[in-house]
């Protein structure tokens, strides 16, 4: 079954248990009817802000969409398993990125720590959530819109804020970027 698949099942399920509609679901976290419907059809894997949005109007954190099983302490994830899941291009989205999670199996995970690969033909969008977030550039350049400012970073740069405030990264320079992130929020 295709990661987009996985997710928007998962949505769906934890949609019908707490018998909301799409639309109470839309209402409740801000994004279409439409785009709801596409991502539990399992046409759209629905990036990482939109997915935020979802979980906390469904009352669950971000890595329950994600998670296909339980692992025990510690979890690796295997830099060769990352770049085989980036040349399949597993889990890009519409807007350029693929986020691969690197805590895959833990369910009771305070923090979701991703790899996120950017394509170079990256959309500028932004987002904002409850919570903060941590993000190492580890290749290429990375343009973070945050409020009103933009700020380019490059290997071994990092950001840390609070993720209430509309946020977004995209690559810059017309080349592939990657970067470590790790987005925590609150209960």
């Amino acid at each position: 079954m295709a990661k987009e698949a996985n997710v928007g099942k998962r949505i769906k399920i934890y949609r019908d248990k707490l018998k909301m509609t799409l639309g109470e679901l839309s209402a409740k976290s801000g994004v279409s009817v439409a785009l709801i419907a596409s991502i539990e059809d399992g046409e759209v894997l629905p990036a990482l802000g939109v997915l935020t949005k979802l979980s906390r109007a469904l009352g669950q954190r971000l890595g329950t969409f994600m998670d296909d099983q339980f692992k025990p302490d510690p979890i690796i994830t295997r830099a060769a398993d990352v770049e085989a899941a980036k040349v399949r291009a597993e889990g890009k989205n519409v807007l350029g990125y693929a986020a691969h999670s690197l805590a895959l199996g833990k369910p009771d995970r305070h923090m979701d720590p991703f790899r996120i690969e950017f394509s170079a033909d990256g959309v500028d969008e932004v987002s904002s959530h409850e919570g903060e977030e941590l993000i190492i550039c580890i290749a290429g350049q990375v343009e973070l819109t945050y409020g009103g400012e933009k700020m380019v970073l490059g290997p071994g740069d990092t950001a840390y804020y609070n993720s209430v405030v509309k946020h977004g990264l995209k690559a810059m320079g017309g080349q592939p970027a990657s970067i470590y992130g790790v987005v925590f929020m609150p209960f």
